[in-house]
């Protein structure tokens, strides 16, 4: 990392290397003798291959080599990384049909590698890459996840019948059948969860290195976390794990897009192997779009009994979730285990279920995406209570009040096996109604009516778990430096939030020295620990910090007693500085670490955490221009 600190005013450590064009992204690593590929990729949503003609591009000047997906069979790379292994509805687990990591026999979505050229230079490659001839045999597409699904659609994987990868379920179907036979009121909605493409402003890309002395690869790509992406291609390739290095510095952005292992770094492992020199890759921007994984795409019915009073009885989901063309690495967990984890949202509902039903459809593979599946949950919720309010004719801000968990039942476990941490959800929905102003809103909505306009008033109260890993625990390392500084290592990896800023807070803190003496370096040591993923940064990696900086202070504490020839009960600490109670004699936790670093590391398991929050919005609507204006957002 670059030695960028931030002065006294507030500013974050990593901004100036940043905005000085002085960091370093996928596209900076520059090997020396580096090849660079190109992809052919499907420009229809389905159909068979016929064949793949290379001959011409072969021929073009500068191309090294053209693979096809025979090149992927015979690597073997077909399998691809799926977190979820829990099994659903009847036992039933979820169907993984093989992937090679360059189309072979088929392409299922319009943008899927079935050909990927080297050559030695980006322009060469994608010359060559325009006479590749594709020869196809067109099948019916089906791009909805309801309608591949239903009888007789166009089915995408002989594995998967029906195109029916996971059938899921949460809570229970008796508890909610028994429960809406009592109801007074059904709410019943059905709602679009939309699908996203995240496009981050870098483009995604990759530089591959194989190493033949030790048979490693040396794998330079954007990514969220040094760990997970290593397991993938692990996975992939029968690559073992430490034979795999990974290395990153900036990454500009990344929504859960830039978890997965993708196919085309697989396949730069192969050509980096064979050629015997470093093969890179950078996306453009409309490659990214058909490629890159796309996040949502949900399709929920969802029914919320009341008895007569407006309390919640039960709710009942019907959950369709399109995963696209193949499984990527998450999108199968974020559309089933997440969402169930809040299925109750911020209400006592005694009765849960939920059926979660995933589907192949021929289009961009799905996976996690801001929060992936619970914003998708709080939306779905939120949305039958704000309908229950209007079908009752109650007050939206009523109708949660009489069904909040009430203070007293925290800590709160859940229908379907969550546990809330404690949190007073009534005096959040106070405080945003006075901030909001509520009940004035009548008054506004009239003042707007005298000049044409239409104005509505909208209302959310959501919770959501974080913080969640793959790892059961987060290591950091740290090192107070012969130069003066302290060093502290970990796996997280910062895509634009600001690691280097909060970390180096947390450890400036705890040691009480200043934050220009802090260095957070991320993914530069093989520790233990999760990556940037479900926001669990700070919970996981900040408490790890904190424990490490702790532990500093309790070796330099040994290290000082030793050196001043006392106990170490007799020894304080503060600002940096190590002090015999009572006496004169100091000496600073640099001055320690002079002619040998001190070197600590902390581990710890932490749980997940569950924020919450009421939003409330004001709109004002034009409708001669059509024009839509916020005139309020409160959020508590």
């Amino acid at each position: 990392m670059a030695d960028t600190h931030a002065s006294h005013h507030g500013e974050r450590v990593e901004d100036g290397r940043l905005v000085t064009g002085a960091g370093k992204y996928a596209a900076d690593w520059n090997l020396a003798g580096q090849l660079y590929a190109c992809f052919v990729r499907s420009d229809r949503a389905h159909a068979e291959i016929v064949s793949v003609k290379a001959g011409k591009a072969a021929k073009h000047p500068g191309v090294k080599r053209v693979y096809t997906g025979e090149d992927a069979l015979a690597a073997g790379y077909t399998k691809y990384f799926v977190i979820v292994n829990f099994p659903g509805r009847g036992g039933n687990h979820i169907i993984k049909p093989p992937r090679p990591v360059l189309a072979a026999r088929k392409v299922r979505h319009v943008g899927d590698a079935l050909a990927m050229v080297v050559a030695d230079s980006a322009q060469a490659a994608q010359d060559a890459a325009e006479l590749v001839e594709v020869e196809y045999r067109d099948s019916p597409a089906v791009v909805s996840a309801e309608a591949a699904l239903a009888a007789g659609a166009p089915q995408l994987h002989e594995e998967a019948p029906g195109n029916l990868a996971f059938d899921y379920e949460a809570g229970s179907e008796e508890a909610v059948k028994a429960a809406f036979a009592q109801a007074a009121h059904v709410t019943r909605l059905k709602l679009e969860v939309t699908r996203v493409a995240p496009s981050p402003m870098e483009l995604r890309g990759c530089t591959v290195r194989y190493d033949a002395k030790d048979d490693t690869y040396h794998v330079h790509v954007c990514i969220q976390g040094i760990n997970m992406m290593r397991k993938q291609l692990s996975a992939i390739t029968d690559v073992p794990e430490d034979r795999i290095v990974v290395h990153a510095q900036d990454i500009g952005g990344s929504f859960g897009q830039r978890s997965a292992a993708y196919p085309e770094y697989c396949m730069q492992m192969v050509a980096a192997k064979e050629l015997g020199r470093p093969v890179r890759w950078i996306s453009t921007r409309s490659e990214g779009f058909m490629s890159d994984t796309h996040g949502r795409g949900n399709t929920v019915t969802g029914e919320l009994a009341l008895d007569s009073d407006g309390k919640f009885l039960a709710l009942r989901l019907d959950w369709i979730a399109d995963m696209g063309g193949y499984l990527s690495a998450t999108g199968s967990a974020s559309h089933t285990r997440n969402p169930s984890a809040c299925m109750t949202g911020v209400y006592r509902i005694p009765a849960l279920y939920g059926r979660f039903r995933l589907a192949f459809t021929n289009t961009v593979p799905v996976a996690a995406y801001r929060g992936a599946g619970r914003p998708d949950m709080a939306y779905v919720i939120e949305r039958l209570v704000n309908q229950a309010a209007a079908d009752l004719r109650l007050d939206p801000a009523e109708l949660r009040r009489r069904n909040f968990i009430p203070k007293e039942a925290f800590p709160y476990k859940t229908p379907t096996g969550s546990t809330y941490e404690a949190t007073d959800l009534h005096n959040v929905l106070e405080r945003a109604l006075k901030f909001g102003d509520w009940k004035g809103f009548a008054a506004r909505r009239k003042k707007s009516e005298k000049t044409g306009k239409l104005r509505g008033l909208g209302i959310a109260t959501v919770i959501e778990n974080t913080g969640a890993g793959l790892f059961p625990k987060d290591q950091v390392e740290i090192e107070a430096t012969t130069a003066g500084a302290i060093d502290v290592f970990t796996v997280s990896q910062s895509q634009g939030q600001g690691h280097e800023t909060t970390f180096g807070m947390i450890v400036a803190d705890a040691l009480g020295i200043p934050l220009e003496k802090v260095r957070i370096r991320q993914g530069v040591k093989p520790l233990f620990g999760n990556h940037t993923g479900g926001s669990r940064s700070t919970v996981g990696a900040g408490s790890a910090c904190k424990l490490a900086a702790l532990k500093l202070i309790e070796q330099g504490r040994s290290l000082a007693a030793e050196r001043m020839e006392v106990e170490p009960s007799q020894v304080d600490y503060a600002k940096g500085v190590f002090q015999v109670r009572g006496q004169k004699q100091k000496i600073s936790l640099f001055d320690l670490a002079k002619h040998k670093p001190i070197n600590v590391m902390a581990e710890g398991s932490f749980g997940s955490t569950v924020p919450n929050g009421c939003h409330i919005t004001e709109v004002e609507i034009d409708p001669e221009p059509r024009v839509a204006s916020i005139v309020a957002y409160n959020a508590v």
